[in-house]
């Protein structure tokens, strides 16, 4: 299955759809993004829907797309919403970062606590 984002105001991400590997196919096999687009604005009849192929593998605009995702045409990517105010973008993987890196412990849950980094900017993940 091929999937595809469609973007609403402000290049926001408003639905996600598969559509089948054949329907984007050309006369020689080959993939081609533009007829699974036209074939999704036939389909709902909305002939000037702007449509963005995505990809679970990230081979595609660095992020599978997700409702709530923005599509930054600059960098030819879809970006989650920022979770919160401290994490920065990586500009490589268009990924949110943390400030403080995630603890080195594969046996134990964290979650970042937004409150304790305002407070103390060396800390952040705190033990769940």
């Amino acid at each position: 299955m091929a999937h595809f984002a469609k973007l609403g105001v402000g290049n926001i991400v408003e639905t996600v759809e598969a559509v089948s590997n054949n329907v984007i196919l050309d006369e020689n096999g080959i993939e081609q993004e533009q007829l699974g687009i036209n074939f999704l604005r036939e389909l709902y009849n909305e002939p000037h829907a702007q449509w963005f192929q995505t990809s679970y593998s990230h081979s595609l605009r660095k992020n599978f797309a997700g409702v709530g995702f923005t599509y930054d045409a600059t960098r030819d990517a879809f970006i989650a919403p920022k979770p919160y105010d401290s994490w920065t973008l990586n500009e490589t993987t268009c990924k949110w970062e943390p400030p403080v890196a995630y603890p080195n412990s594969s046996s134990m849950h964290y979650h970042w606590d937004e409150s304790v980094h305002q407070a103390d900017n060396t800390k952040g993940w705190i033990y769940l």
